[in-house]
């Protein structure tokens, strides 16, 4: 479990493809030891389970399901991924409650920069759109943001300087990839009501 608060980013060292899934390598400055082999770590807001760890290169195992759920099927080599550990007891939560499991994956229609934060707009497939909430939360590459509007192709939301700073947002251009994760809360009440019926 994650609240989508990012203060940490990785960078992709190396791929490695199997015959059902892939290993990746992330440089990354997250204090972690051998002892940490087995901890989740959400990863672009995909919660993946270290296996190994040398030096600063962290390595994840990706199977077929999640690349093909996530914007992971086109990682490569010098990208920039948001990390996040996953929350202690006690911790307090700025953000709000992420799984890491990626509903799916979002493009972005615009950035623009307004005063000092940034809209960015994402367009998602149609059936994901029902579940979106005006207000609500959203996790987007593991961020915990606030959806301020809701559009005929998808969303909306501001992001402001400190965030975009932190995060790979400022990295993002038009029609680049993003993995989403709607709030867990939205689906769950929608899917009562809907057996209610």
């Amino acid at each position: 479990m994650f609240n989508g608060i990012i203060f940490n980013q990785g960078v992709i060292k190396k791929i490695t493809k199997r015959d059902k899934g892939i290993n990746i390598f992330i440089n990354s400055n997250l204090k972690l030891t051998k002892k940490d082999i087995g901890v989740s770590v959400a990863c672009d807001g995909v919660c993946l389970t270290l296996i190994a760890i040398k030096n600063k290169l962290i390595e994840f195992y990706l199977s077929d399901e999640t690349i093909q759920r996530s914007k992971f099927k086109f990682l490569k080599i010098n990208d920039k991924i948001n990390i996040e550990l996953p929350l202690k007891y006690g911790q307090k939560i700025s953000g709000h409650i992420c799984q890491g499991h990626v509903d799916t994956v979002g493009k972005i229609g615009f950035i623009k920069k307004i005063d000092k934060s940034y809209l960015f707009d994402f367009e998602i497939v149609k059936k994901e759109r029902k579940n979106l909430i005006e207000k609500a939360s959203i996790c987007i590459n593991g961020i915990s943001l606030t959806i301020s509007k809701i559009t005929k192709k998808g969303f909306q939301v501001w992001v402001i300087p400190h965030t975009f700073r932190l995060t790979n947002l400022s990295t993002l251009k038009m029609k680049k990839l993003v993995n989403i994760e709607i709030d867990i809360l939205s689906k769950y009440v929608r899917n009562y009501f809907n057996e209610k019926k």
